[in-house]
């Protein structure tokens, strides 16, 4: 008896792009497959790298169901609707500090803190986002930093694209009444950018080019 299959279309990003040529990858799967299916099938692509399965722009677990129409996405290591107060973008330009402070200006805050993430040690950094996914990662991360720190506003961007030595990568900017709160809530929400939204970054520098080794997203 024959299996039923679906093909599944699995969206690449930064060096598994790169080792497979192209930025989708059809695979075949039985009809029920589980993301563990998924992973399984593109394990050679892997290359011995930790990897998450995002399934319709959120991440999933081993033992989510598949269905054809679902949309994937490969996560490699990473290097709801906003509430009052907080900005985020995904900019493949210049960002500019004044501009994300003046968002994040209020007449009820005591405190304004700042964060800029810049190039260092090499020539340029070129940075790649699942952008939809990420804007929507970020979103989250800065609408939740305003709930629990009490800020009056939050902003962060990042940029896609090449950025040269000493320019900003990533910028923050919070308000609130009390300068703890302000440092606590930029503290956390660069962290998490850091740790959780699907950017990825390949430094380049004399000819030489390597996709920076992360961690899993949590």
């Amino acid at each position: 008896m024959s299996v039923a299959t679906m093909t599944v279309r699995v969206r690449l990003f930064a060096v598994l792009r790169e080792r497979a040529g192209r930025d989708v990858l059809e695979l075949e799967l039985p009809e029920g497959a589980r993301v563990a299916d998924a992973l399984a099938a593109v394990h050679d692509l892997a290359g011995g790298l930790s990897l998450v399965m995002a399934v319709n722009r959120e991440y999933a677990n081993a033992d989510s169901l598949l269905h054809a129409d679902d949309e994937l996405a490969l996560i490699p290591p990473v290097s709801g609707g906003a509430a009052p107060g907080s900005h985020v973008a995904i900019l493949d330009a210049p960002l500019s500090m004044d501009a994300l402070a003046e968002r994040v200006r209020d007449p009820r805050a005591g405190a304004l803190v700042t964060f800029a993430g810049v190039t260092r040690e090499v020539a340029r950094l070129e940075y790649e986002a699942y952008a939809e996914m990420a804007l929507e990662a970020m979103r989250a991360i800065v609408d939740g930093a305003i709930e629990r720190h009490g800020l009056c506003a939050a902003a962060a961007e990042h940029r896609v694209g090449a950025v040269a030595l000493s320019e900003p990568s990533v910028i923050v900017a919070v308000s609130a009444p009390h300068r703890g709160e302000a440092f606590a809530g930029a503290r956390e929400i660069i962290d998490a950018i850091k740790a959780g939204a699907p950017i990825w970054k390949k430094e380049i520098d004399d000819g030489d080019e390597r996709w920076v080794t992360g961690t899993p997203p949590a």
